[in-house]
Order: C-alpha cells, then sequence, then structure tokens
C-alpha cells in the first residue's frame, strides 16, 4: 500500500471527524438560541451529528457510482458498533442496559435491520425504498423528541449542557459563528468523504479486493471511530448506560439515514451485492438480535461478554480476509462458524434468555 493512499485515508478520517464535531457545536448552538430544551437537541441534532461520517461517506459514494462501498459501510459500522465498540467497552467495565433499551431501542434496531433486508432482498434499494427508510427516520426521531417531553430527565440534560454548552442567551453576534462552524464542519464533512473514496477505490485496487470488502472493514471501522471513543469516554466517566444507548442509537440512524439517504440521491438508488445479502446483511441481523438476549440477563454486559463479542468480530473479519483472498481456510471457518459455533452460541443464548425471563417472572 502506497503512502499516498494511506494519507488520502488518514486525511479522510481525519476530516470526517474534525467536520462532525464541527457541525454538532455549531447546530446545537443555533438550536439552543431559538430555545429548543437541551434534551430535544441531544435526541436529534447530535444523533444526527454522530452519523454524519457515515452518512457523508454513503452519499458521496453513491454519488460516485461506489453502491458497494456505501452499503458496506453501513453493514460494517453496525457490527462493529455491537461487537467491536460494545465489547471493548465491556472489558473496560461491565456496562449497565435500561429497560427502555430492551423493550424499545433495541427491538426497533431489529426492526429497522429487518425492514432494510426486505427492501433489499430484489438486489437494490431504490429511491423509493430510500425514502421510506428516510420517513421511518422521521416517525422514529418525531417519537423520541415526543416521548423525551413527557419525561424529565435533568441528569441527562445536564450531562448534555455540560458536553456541548448550549447557551440559550447568546449574544446576537454570536449567530454568525455558529452558521460558521455549521459550513465549516459541512465543508470538512464533503471534504473527508471525498478523500476516503478515492483512497478507499485505490485501495481496494491495489490489493485486489472488491470494494465492499473495504467498506465492511476499513471505511466501517474508520467511521466509527467517533462512536467509539464517545462510548469510551462516557465509560470512564461511569456513565455506562450511555455508551450502550449510544451504539443502539448509532446503529438505527445508520440503516435508516445512511442507507435511506444514499439510495435517495442517485436515480439507481443502491445495488446490493449477492455477497452481502447472502452473509454479511444476516450476519449484522443476527448480532443485533444477540443484543436481546444478552442485555436481557441481568441488564447488564459483562466482561464475558465483551470478550465473545470481540472473540466473534475477530473471526468474521478473519473470514472477510480469507474470503476475499483466496486463502484455502476461508471455506473451513465458515463451515465451522455456520454449522458449530452459531448454533452453540444460539442455544446458549436461548438458555440465557429463558432463565432471565422466568427470573423476571
Amino acid at each position: 500500500m502506497s503512502l499516498i493512499i494511506l494519507a488520502y485515508l488518514l486525511a479522510g478520517l481525519t476530516l470526517l471527524t474534525l467536520g462532525a464535531e464541527s457541525l454538532v457545536r455549531g447546530a446545537t448552538r443555533l438550536a439552543a438560541r431559538f430555545g429548543i430544551p437541551p434534551l430535544i437537541i441531544g435526541l436529534t441534532v447530535v444523533a444526527f451529528g454522530t452519523s454524519a461520517p457515515e452518512t457523508a461517506v454513503s452519499v458521496e459514494a453513491s454519488l460516485k457510482g461506489n453502491g458497494d462501498i456505501a452499503v458496506g459501510n453501513v453493514i460494517g459500522s453496525n457490527i462493529a458498533n455491537i461487537l467491536l465498540i460494545l465489547g471493548l467497552c465491556a472489558l473496560v467495565a461491565p456496562l449497565r442496559v435500561s429497560r427502555q433499551l430492551i423493550r424499545l431501542d433495541v427491538p426497533l434496531m431489529i426492526g429497522a435491520g429487518l425492514l432494510t433486508y426486505a427492501l433489499a432482498y430484489d438486489g437494490r434499494i431504490s429511491r423509493l425504498d430510500g425514502g421510506v427508510l428516510l420517513v421511518a427516520l422521521i416517525g422514529y426521531t418525531t417519537f423520541l423528541v415526543l416521548a423525551s417531553r413527557r419525561e424529565r430527565r435533568p441528569l441527562a440534560a445536564d450531562e448534555f449542557v455540560s458536553e456541548f454548552h448550549p447557551e440559550p442567551g447568546a449574544r446576537p453576534a454570536a449567530w454568525l459563528k455558529h452558521l460558521l462552524l455549521v459550513g465549516f464542519g459541512a465543508g470538512l464533512l464533503v471534504a473527508g468523504a471525498h478523500l476516503l473514496i478515492e483512497g478507499a477505490v485505490a485501495l481496494a485496487r491495489a490489493l485486489g479486493l472488491s470494494e465492499l470488502i473495504i467498506g465492511l472493514t476499513v471505511i466501517a471501522i474508520g467511521t466509527s471511530l467517533p462512536e467509539l471513543a464517545a462510548s469510551l469516554l462516557a465509560v470512564l466517566k461511569g456513565e455506562r448506560d450511555i455508551a450502550v444507548g449510544n451504539v443502539i442509537g448509532s446503529c438505527i440512524f445508520n440503516l435508516l439515514l445512511v442507507l435511506g439517504a444514499g439510495a435517495a440521491v442517485t436515480a439507481e438508488g443502491l445495488s446490493i451485492s449477492p455477497n452481502a445479502l447472502a452473509f454479511d446483511f444476516p450476519v449484522m441481523l443476527a448480532v443485533s438480535a444477540t443484543c436481546l438476549p444478552i442485555f436481557f440477563s441481568g441488564y447488564c454486559i459483562s466482561r464475558w461478554n465483551g470478550l465473545l463479542f470481540l472473540a466473534y468480530y475477530l473471526a468474521y473479519n478473519l473470514y472477510l480476509v480469507m474470503f476475499a483472498t483466496g486463502l484455502a481456510l476461508g471455506a473451513p471457518l465458515r463451515h465451522a462458524m455456520t454449522w458449530y459455533v452459531l448454533p452453540l452460541t444460539a442455544v446458549t443464548l436461548l438458555v440465557i434468555f429463558l432463565r432471565a425471563w422466568k427470573h423476571q417472572r
């Protein structure tokens, strides 16, 4: 891999991270200037902002005709969010899981994944399908806002205020500064997405890999770095439930916002490769479904669960590398995972879920 390709990738990831940070800070302060409550800003502006890197990359890839990168970015990011980010965070400290996540957000994440898979089953997410996903996103966001207005959670609001410092009484001259922050952030996102896509395509050609593989690995991990940093920081600050909520919310927005926007910006929509439909999409759905029994058992993600998540993420990426490079071990590894490891894990999770359900009753 040449230094130029590496420089493109690093520069793209850096600009995406800085752009998302600038966009969120400027937008939150503008929203606060209009008198929008901090908690509502956190549920909307910040939620959109954390998915801004994935959105920028997927829209840029779609416009350039690199649909596999856009799709691989979303699928790979969701798998990395759960297995990699939650796994690492749980190793640092066991994570608390709120009842709302189990009763509402995780089922919604699984439902969004099933909806996306159903729309993509014919091999394409059309512009109309993208519109359906965006409408679902609007409905989900509206529900969050209405639910948050009924609940009084001053602690969450205080955490948001301490992080982003929205000041409703800001000076009129501050409007220009906030607008410049938003514009600057949007510009960095566009530039970063362009550099990252150029670097990813060049990397795929240099290594002889498909764009889907690059999207599932390099791009997915890179665009998930903001979520990783935010979740680890929350764990270190003792806000372990926030770390889990950040990951689940990001997965939902990735499916509805990122894929929806990526499909809506072009007349052809996004084409879905047979490999993604046959393997990667089902893996993403299985990983999402795994959250229910693990979260439900004691409302906690233990260090053992985190180690299990990381082991599966390593096995998944190992299979991708073997499949892409044509190594002979790829087929036996897939056979072992499909017929032995995954069924054994499913049975174990079912037993854990039934025991937890019986204990709750």
